[in-house]
């Protein structure tokens, strides 16, 4: 019988694992893929490396980037995204970057923004009505709007406000109108400065930490029995514990336990998420990328976001050469196209935007995750709650972005695992 036994070899089951060992408790890690790190894992296909969707790190702690730094280091990023919007490249946050838009469309733009609702923030729970009074109805109706649809999978008039907090800057009439004559130097981002690791890909971030943990692969989860306190797996072996941390997403584990109450089955078929392809290109050319990342508005390109693996790190391409990475997201709900159909929309869309030729390309593939983030919908933190209730009276600690049902950050994450433990 285990100590500790750890569902997920994600960056908050491995911090878990880590820091109760430094305490003295032994821990296992299960973990249901081939290899550690979860979504910020990642997979090399010819000398390119590939994070599972886009990570960086900007923790505020100054121990936590120290640690998570290593023996090779960070480079330092100031956060500089592009916004493609009808055939035009703006800097991000376009809502105060409009220089290169038509005269008519920055008239369009700026006249809502002065005419928009005047209220506040605190009385707003829908989030089409927040676009609307922080931007002008113009302005959300063929951004934010788009994106919504684009990046979560559902119209913005079906999620709430209280996730938002610092993601979404919010301009002055200043800033918007000085944005709409010229290019602005200074970075609007909520994070100004943003790290990653030199060597390794992202998941090195967690060298440290998985040094010595004992990671047993390939062992999918398919049943708690919270009385004889025991975990089946799908191979047919089971093991026991003492404790058991988990970092499943809520949906997953509470369909491998027995005799879930009605309210708890109702609450969790209540809990929405996106999922998403990865579709990651390699080239033969070192210039392809020209954007630490970029976000696309226009609804028929199918990425809503696309990064540079290579401007993260040049340890991440073989010498001479370049990468993008396209991400593809979906309510979960939906009707997921063929793999075969995105990778085909994806590149194509993408040479008709001028990124590149199809001869250029050195590797081309595609990659579907499950879970991706966590949709804001009406009602979801009761619902999280009372399933996360429910888990901890069965003796099950839920931790991380999917076993608490929460949008964290990496640095959140890498917290809440060592405070568990």
């Amino acid at each position: 019988m285990s100590g500790n036994l750890i569902l997920g070899a994600g960056i908050a089951g491995i911090s878990a694992g880590y820091h109760a060992k430094k305490a003295g408790i032994r821990s296992v890690i299960y973990e249901k893929d081939g290899d550690w790190g979860g979504l910020c894992g990642n997979f090399t296909i010819n000398g390119f490396r590939f994070d599972r969707f886009v990570h960086f790190s900007f923790a505020p702690d100054a121990a936590d980037r120290k640690f998570f730094a290593g023996t090779h280091g960070m480079y330092e990023h100031v956060p500089f995204p592009g916004s493609y919007y009808h055939g035009c490249w703006l800097r991000h946050p376009a809502q105060n970057n409009l220089a290169p838009l038509s005269p008519s469309e920055k008239v369009n733009i700026i006249a809502d923004f002065i005419a928009r609702p005047q209220k506040s923030c605190e009385d707003i729970a829908q989030y089409d009505e927040w676009l609307r009074v922080q931007y002008g109805s113009y302005f959300a109706e063929h951004f934010p709007f788009a994106y919504t649809r684009k990046y979560w999978g559902v119209e913005a008039s079906e999620l709430e406000t209280r996730w938002v907090g610092v993601r979404m800057y919010s301009p002055d009439l200043r800033q918007v109108l000085k944005g709409s004559y010229e290019t602005q130097d200074e970075c609007f981002y909520f994070a100004k400065k943003m790290f990653y690791p030199r060597k390794g890909g992202f998941r090195s971030i967690l060298n440290g930490c998985r040094e010595g943990l004992d990671i047993r692969l390939n062992k999918k989860v398919v049943h708690i029995d919270v009385k004889r306190r025991e975990v089946t797996f799908a191979d047919g072996s089971s093991a026991g514990y003492e404790r058991l941390i988990s970092t499943l997403p809520l949906p997953e584990i509470v369909t491998m336990l027995d005799d879930v109450p009605r309210a708890v089955r109702e609450a969790v078929s209540g809990l929405h998420h996106t999922c998403g392809y990865q579709v990651s290109l390699g080239f033969h050319r070192p210039d392809v990328a020209k954007h630490l990342w970029f976000y696309i508005y226009d609804e028929d390109i199918p990425p809503a976001r696309v990064y540079s693996p290579n401007l993260k790190s040049p340890d991440n391409v073989p010498e001479g050469c370049s990468a993008l990475q396209a991400e593809v997201f979906y309510d979960h709900r939906s009707v997921i196209p063929p793999a075969g159909d995105v990778l085909e929309k994806t590149v194509t869309a993408m040479t008709g935007m001028g990124l590149f030729d199809k001869k250029d390309i050195a590797v081309c593939d595609i990659r579907f995750e499950p879970y991706a983030n966590i949709t804001f919908t009406p009602g979801i933190y009761e619902k999280r709650a009372l399933v996360r209730h429910y888990l901890k009276s069965l003796g099950i600690e839920s931790i991380g972005r999917f076993g608490k049902w929460d949008y964290v950050w990496t640095h959140q994450a890498f917290a809440d695992g060592r405070e568990t433990a």
